[in-house]
């Protein structure tokens, strides 16, 4: 298996966890799986803008089990930004799909492995803006 269908592996896997338990009934075991995936020392920037901690993502995800019943999680467009000898940085879109919404977001991702085990120490997201959005383009510098 080549390094970056590893990668991919490792992604989609959490993602399918994370819809999984957000999306289902899952029995605890699947939330288990998500947080022994996550680095003890792990962080995450929402689309917000804000920066959690492990402690405070995994509270509110316990909380919101089965709070998005259907959600499904898609991964597209993975790509092995950087691979140290320990660490690998990763990129890809994660798109939400619950009912007739789509919500998509560009990840960033760092992960800490021994080369067969991956842990996640960090993670960015970026809304991705629908199709066709309204949403303003930024002056161009003058």
């Amino acid at each position: 298996m080549s390094p970056l269908s590893e990668l991919t592996d490792v992604v989609v896997e959490l993602h399918s966890d994370l819809a999984e338990w957000l999306g289902s009934a899952a029995p605890p075991k699947v939330f288990d799986r998500f947080a022994n995936a996550l680095a003890d020392d792990f962080s995450s920037v929402v689309t917000t803008g804000d920066a959690v901690d492990r402690d405070t993502l995994l509270a509110g995800l316990w909380s919101a089990g089965n709070a998005q019943p259907g959600l499904s999680i898609e991964i597209t467009d993975v790509e092995e930004i950087v691979r140290a000898p320990r660490l690998v940085v990763a990129r890809f879109v994660a798109e939400n799909h619950l009912g007739d919404t789509v919500t998509r977001r560009r990840v960033t991702a760092v992960l800490r492995t021994d080369g067969q085990l991956y842990s996640w120490l960090s993670v960015h997201e970026t809304p991705i803006p629908a199709t066709g959005s309204t949403e303003a383009t930024p002056p161009a510098p003058t």
